[in-house]
């Protein structure tokens, strides 16, 4: 089971203060996902709907490997590839550039991309608009070269967030055509929009996300009826019962925990092992411990480095005995004056 929570920072500076902080109770958290459980088979579409701030995305770029999963563990037959407004596009590079920059990263060689690369800029249709600068495209064209990218890499399983939404009908169609042959190859598609009528056309089944959790899942047909009903519920509330409505869920998100999520897999009849994970962006109280003394290291050595003392000599150490020579010698480097015997005194 899926879950990703976020640490609700107010300013970067209590990011830092956080790390010297051994307990976490004052930093308020948002689980964005609260178990989500999905079996997806090679060939199938799957929709991914919600209203907005339920988590599609968030879960779109977990299957992605954008962002890691706080708990549960994920498994992926082959290679992903997103396909969102702009992502992964680099804004100062142009066109061409951006087409063997995600070529590159994607394992491609300069001549396996030349060959290719005709095919990408046709595909995108972008004219001459392919040697500017990507920050001088609407969203319509970065989604265009976005598409025209992922679908020439030759994915297993193709993530499309929100990216069929800003183009114009002609390149729909075109999008349209390259998922149904890719459907037809076996590949393994999800699908995040709010367009109902594209869900319908495009998708086998469908993942209705709410508020992080998943509400339900199954034929297209039948969860998409359901959410037509929620719709129409929703929207015949009066504007205070909607934000009530809004605020009730980002309240139960806000205050999730880990006793919560245990009792959800009881529920759904899994054992612990669904509820392990990376965790990643906790760390231990050993960690910061561990964390603390390389900093104080750190500000030691560049003290050191700054005042031009050996580090060793910033370290107390216990004087050792000396004998009654070495303390004259010592003395006497000091200018002091000493007399050896008594046939020097004046009479």
């Amino acid at each position: 089971m899926i879950t990703k929570e976020y640490d609700l920072y107010k300013k970067k500076s209590d990011k830092i203060k956080a790390l010297f902080k051994f307990s976490e109770k004052s930093v308020p958290h948002f689980w964005g996902l609260k178990g989500i459980d999905l079996t997806v088979y090679a060939g199938e579409a799957v929709g991914l709907i919600g209203i907005n701030g339920s988590g599609k995305s968030t879960l779109s770029n977990i299957l992605a490997g954008i962002i890691p999963q706080t708990t549960g563990q994920m498994m992926i037959d082959g290679e992903t590839s997103i396909i969102a407004i702009g992502a992964g596009l680099k804004p100062q590079l142009t066109g061409l550039e951006n087409i063997r920059l995600k070529c590159l990263m994607s394992g491609f060689t300069n001549e396996e991309i030349d060959d290719m690369m005709e095919d990408i800029k046709a595909f995108a249709d972008l004219g001459d608009f392919i040697d500017q600068p990507v920050k001088n495209y609407s969203s319509g064209m970065r989604s265009r070269l976005g598409f025209s990218i992922a679908v020439h890499n030759n994915p297993d399983v193709l993530i499309i967030d929100e990216a069929l939404s800003v183009g114009d009908d002609t390149f729909y169609q075109k999008c349209v055509e390259r998922i149904l042959k890719f459907k037809s190859e076996g590949k393994t598609i999800f699908f995040v929009s709010h367009s109902l009528s594209q869900i319908e056309k495009l998708c086998d089944k469908v993942a209705w996300i709410h508020y992080g959790e998943l509400r339900e899942y199954g034929e297209t047909e039948e969860v998409v009826a359901h959410y037509n009903d929620f719709i129409k519920w929703f929207r015949k509330q009066s504007a205070a019962d909607k934000k009530q409505y809004q605020e009730d869920y980002k309240v139960k998100q806000r205050e999730f925990n880990q006793e919560q999520l245990k009792e959800v897999a009881l529920e759904r009849k899994h054992d612990e092992s669904a509820l392990k994970g990376p965790a990643i962006g906790k760390m231990s109280i050993f960690t910061k411990i561990a964390l603390i003394g390389m900093v104080l290291l750190m500000m030691l050595v560049g003290y050191s480095y700054l005042s031009g003392r050996a580090l060793s000599s910033l370290i107390t150490k216990v004087d050792e005995p000396k004998t009654v020579g070495q303390v004259i010698q010592q003395e006497t480097s000091k200018g002091d004056t000493w007399i050896d015997n008594d046939e020097n005194l004046p009479s």
